[in-house]
C-alpha cells in the first residue's frame, strides 16, 4: 500500500497538491514536517504528524523532521487569536534537544537513504541580517499573496490584529521549504490542515524563484466525536514526556476515550493493519463493556511512546487503584512517580526512626497520621475487619508496624474500607 493510500484508509488525509501522489508512487522522496519548539516536550496533539512521518518512512521515503529553532522565536499566527510570548535562544535550544530525543523514539534516524533526518531552521537563519532578509526573501512573495491567506485574514479581522513579527512567519516557513528543496532535495512538505497556507507559500517561492516544483500534503485536524479539542484534559495537555504526564495517566487518557473516538484513533495512532483493526472493532462491538478497542489503542501507543515496562506499570497501577492488584509495582517507581499514582489520595509522613522501633497500629493510624480521627474509631474498624495495611487485612490492635512493612523502603499504604486509600511516607 502506498503512503497516500495509507493515509486515506486511516482517515488522516485532508488536502493534497495535484501531482503529489504520482510523484510518491514513482520515486523515493524526501519530505518534511515542522515541529514548533515552544516547549520542551511534544504532546498528543503532535502525534498525527509523528504518525505521518512514520508512514512516510515505512513507505520507503525519507522523513525530515524540522525543529523550528528560528520560527519558534516568532510563533505561528495561523488561526491563533493573540500573539504568543517569545522565547530566548537558550530556552529554544534546550527545547530543540528535548524534541529530537522524543522523535527518536518513533523514527529511525541515521545516514541511510531511508533514515530520518533532523534539521533546525535556526542553522540557516541565525546569520541572516535584516536587510538581507527583506531583499532576498521578502521579494519572493507579494504582500497581496500573503494577505490572501485565511490565517492572516482572520487575525486582521480580530480585536488583536497581527504584528509585523508574526506577519513574517509565513515568509520564514515558506523559505524553510525553499531551502530544504534546494539544499536537501526535499520535494514534499506535510503538516496539519491549518498549515496549508504556509506550505503553499513555500511551494510558490520555489516556483517563482527557481521555476521548480514542490508538493504538499495535509492531514485532518483531530477532534473528539463530541466536538471537544483533542489532547486536552481537565488538568491540561497530555505530554509525551513521562515527567509531565506519567505513563499511567497517559495510558488512562487513551483508555478513557469514547467508543466512537477509539474506533477512529486506533487507525490514526497505531500501525495496526486494516484487517486487524476490523477484527478488534468487531470483537469490541460484540462485547462493548470490555472496551477492547480502547485497551488495544492504549497499549499500543503507551508502549511506543514510553516502553513495554511503562505499559506494564500502568496496568499494575490501574489494577491496584481499581481492583485488587498488589503493591509490588511500587518497588520499580521513583518518588515522583509514586506521588503521581497517589495523586489526590491523603498522604502522611512518619519518621523512619520511629518505625525502626515499631509503632503500634492504632497510634500509626490515629496519632501519627489522621487515617482515623481517633484511636477508638481505628480500634472499632480494625476489629471489624475494615482496615488493610499494604493490601493485607489487619485485625490485631496490638500489632506493631515496623520498617519491614515499608514498600520500596519508603511507603505504607493504609486502606480504610474498600475505597479509602492513604499513603504513609517514611522519611
Amino acid at each position: 500500500m502506498s503512503f497516500v493510500e495509507e493515509l486515506r484508509w486511516r482517515g488522516m488525509l485532508q488536502d493534497i497538491m495535484p501531482g503529489t501522489e504520482d510523484l510518491l508512487n514513482k520515486e523515493k522522496v524526501a519530505g518534511y514536517i515542522g515541529f514548533d519548539p515552544t516547549g520542551d516536550s511534544l504532546h498528543v496533539g503532535h502525534l498525527t504528524q509523528i504518525m505521518t512521518l512514520i508512514h512516510f518512512q515505512n513507505a520507503g521515503h525519507k522523513p525530515v523532521a524540522l525543529v523550528g529553532g528560528a520560527t519558534g522565536m516568532i510563533g505561528d499566527p495561523s488561526f491563533k487569536s493573540a500573539e504568543r510570548n517569545l522565547l530566548d535562544e537558550a530556552t529554544l535550544q534546550h527545547n530543540v534537544a528535548c524534541l529530537k530525543k522524543q522523535l527518536g523514539k518513533f523514527l529511525e534516524f541515521g545516514e541511510g537513504e531511508n533514515d530520518a533526518q533532523m534539521v533546525n531552521n535556526y542553522d540557516w537563519f541565525k546569520d541572516f541580517k535584516f536587510l538581507d532578509f527583506i531583499r532576498d526573501i521578502g521579494k519572493m512573495i507579494t504582500v497581496n499573496y500573503m494577505m490572501s491567506k485565511d490565517s492572516v485574514k482572520k487575525r486582521l479581522e480580530g480585536d488583536n490584529g497581527l504584528s509585523f513579527t508574526e506577519f513574517t512567519y509565513q515568509l520564514i516557513q515558506g523559505y524553510d521549504f525553499y531551502y530544504l528543496w534546494k539544499h536537501h532535495n526535499c520535494k514534499v512538505q506535510m503538516g496539519g490542515s491549518d498549515q496549508w497556507g504556509n506550505i503553499v507559500t513555500g511551494s510558490e517561492m520555489i516556483r517563482r524563484q527557481d521555476q521548480g516544483t514542490a508538493y504538499a500534503i495535509t492531514t485532518q485536524l483531530i477532534k473528539k466525536a463530541d466536538g471537544q479539542k483533542f489532547g486536552k484534559t481537565e488538568s491540561g495537555a497530555v505530554w509525551l514526556d513521562p515527567k509531565k504526564t506519567s505513563p499511567y495517566k497517559y495510558y488512562q487518557f487513551w483508555l478513557n476515550t469514547s467508543d466512537d473516538d477509539a474506533k477512529n484513533w486506533i487507525k490514526i495512532f497505531t500501525l495496526k493493519p486494516q484487517d486487524e483493526i476490523a477484527s478488534i472493532i468487531a470483537e469490541h462491538d460484540a462485547a462493548p463493556h470490555l472496551r477492547l478497542v480502547q485497551k488495544a489503542l492504549a497499549k499500543d501507543i503507551t508502549i511506543r511512546t514510553h516502553s513495554e515496562e511503562a505499559y506494564e506499570t500502568a496496568i499494575k497501577t490501574s489494577e491496584f487503584l481499581f481492583g485488587n492488584g498488589s503493591l509490588e509495582f511500587l518497588n520499580n517507581l521513583d518518588h515522583e512517580a509514586v506521588l503521581e499514582v497517589f495523586e489526590g489520595i491523603p498522604q502522611f509522613q512518619v519518621a523512619k526512626a520511629d518505625l525502626a522501633a515499631g509503632i503500634n497500629i492504632l497510634d500509626l493510624l490515629a496519632v501519627q497520621t489522621q487515617v482515623f480521627p481517633s484511636k477508638g474509631e481505628a480500634r472499632k474498624m480494625l476489629q471489624g475487619g475494615g482496615v488493610s495495611i499494604n493490601r493485607e487485612k489487619a485485625t490485631d490492635i496490638e500489632e506493631s508496624i515496623t520498617e519491614n512493612h515499608l514498600v520500596n523502603n519508603k511507603y505504607i499504604v493504609a486502606q480504610r474500607g474498600k475505597k479509602n486509600y492513604y499513603l504513609i511516607i517514611a522519611d
